[in-house]
């Protein structure tokens, strides 16, 4: 399981050992058969290491690991505030109470609507309570562990490099730079929008090329932040808000025009990533 790769390859390289990792979706690829035991396995990747086909994983140093870990843990904390939002909602709306959903999830307001609120069961005030301060909870502790890792030595000149970019907050750039690592082991922005997962899986065959839905080999982190990201961006960036328009003169659906704005955002990532520079912002004519 790929669940222990990470602490596995640590007790390896600590005991001297040259280790590597391989990529599951490639290796599957290579290895397939009808014949499948540890002994044909061993032989298999032996063969592979031994004519250079080894196709190798990249495995960030264990620091950047430690911090991603609780990164990730965070995004867990946020689903679970939302879950918790969705949740308040569909309670009001099951005992049909009447409230604004714009204000909602603010203090006063949500304190004022339980004292009008006098007609509901008390179980589902009690449940209401509840998950308001459940939600409290996992909002407070996402943010401490953001505010962390921005202050964190690794990561804070890094993180501020980034935001230099129009339209990219602390949390992309954190994301970024833990995902993504060490910036020059890609060679290209498409390896970089490649691994993303903001193109599709690209089928040639007899000079015809066809192109299928976004490819799931990626890293889904990345692509659910700059996802995010590409459609808020646009308000604060001249260049993407361009990109964007452009995309929708051209008569590309609105989620089309998104994921154009994400791949230029990959771009200037990269770029400031490679270059250690802040970035610098051209105003489009």
């Amino acid at each position: 399981s790929t669940m222990f790769t990470g602490w596995i390859y640590d007790v390896l390289v600590a005991d001297g050992l040259e280790t590597k990792v391989a990529h599951p979706y490639r290796l599957r690829a290579i290895a397939a058969g009808k014949k499948k035991n540890d002994q044909v396995d061993a032989r298999t990747l032996a063969d592979l290491l031994r004519c250079n086909l080894f196709p190798e994983c990249y495995m960030a140093p264990e620091d950047m690991r430690e911090l991603r870990r609780v990164l990730r843990f965070r995004n867990m904390l946020v689903q679970q505030s939302v879950r918790m939002k969705n949740k308040t909602a569909g309670l009001l709306m099951e005992v049909g109470a009447e409230y604004n959903k714009k204000r909602l999830f603010g203090k006063k307001y949500f304190d004022s609507l339980l004292k009008e609120l006098t007609e509901i069961p008390d179980s589902v005030r009690q449940m209401l309570s509840l998950s308001r301060e459940t939600m409290e909870i996992f909002e407070r502790n996402q943010q401490q562990l953001v505010d962390e890792l921005s202050k964190h030595p690794a990561l804070c000149e890094r993180g501020e490099r980034l935001s230099t970019i129009d339209g990219v907050g602390v949390v992309t750039a954190l994301t970024w730079a833990l995902e993504i690592g060490d910036p020059h082991r890609f060679a290209s922005i498409k390896h970089a929008v490649s691994y993303c997962g903001l193109c599709s899986a690209q089928r040639e065959s007899a000079g015809v090329s066809k192109r299928g839905p976004i490819s799931k080999q990626r890293n889904k982190h990345l692509q659910r932040v700059l996802t995010e990201a590409a459609k808020l961006a646009p308000r604060w960036n001249q260049q993407l808000a361009a990109v964007y328009r452009q995309e929708r003169t051209n008569g590309a659906h609105h989620n089309q025009a998104s994921m154009a704005v994400a791949r230029k955002l990959v771009a200037y990532l990269l770029a400031v990533d490679k270059s250690g520079e802040n970035f610098e912002r051209r105003d489009v004519a």
